[in-house]
């Protein structure tokens, strides 16, 4: 299975992306849990032990999907923004979690550039600039440094 993890900031097109590529594809999309968590939740607070929930549903999906027999796999957000979600909330990271991510490798990352406006919506809790391009500047580096090809997608 060919995987594509469509990853940015906020507000930065990831879901519209990959709604699009899974259905011009024909691939499984997979969508983005921590949304559908805060939404349930009702609130974007959310502590240490809840980002671990998600993490761990996320691995999950990640092994279910590592069985399946569709073609392409289109996952809207995925580990490594949990990962720097951890490190950016809480100033730290499970090693647990560091593992998953080199156990279930994507074969390609597009990364969005926070170059559309910030739309509020009850599961964002980041529109200031500054920080959607730190959190950009990181979801890059660690990119970089699994050493997995990505293309950044600039809007027009």
């Amino acid at each position: 299975m060919f995987k594509v993890a469509i990853i940015g900031p906020e507000s930065s097109g990831k879901s519209t992306l990959a709604r699009y590529l899974a259905n011009r594809y024909q691939g499984i999309l997979v969508p983005e849990y921590a949304r559908e968590y805060v939404e349930r939740k009702g609130t974007t607070d959310v502590t240490y032990d809840e980002l671990c929930e998600i993490a761990k549903h996320q691995i999950e999906e990640l092994e279910l999907i590592a069985n399946s027999q569709q073609p392409t796999a289109f996952f809207d957000t995925e580990l490594i923004v949990t990962e720097v979600w951890f490190d950016y909330a809480f100033g730290r990271v499970p090693e647990w979690l560091n593992e998953a991510i080199r156990r279930f490798p994507m074969d390609v990352y597009l990364l969005t550039k926070p170059d559309l406006p910030w739309v509020p919506d009850p599961a964002r809790s980041n529109g200031s600039d500054a920080i959607r391009r730190e959190l950009f500047d990181r979801y890059e580096a660690e990119i970089q440094a699994l050493n997995i090809p990505y293309y950044i997608i600039e809007h027009i």
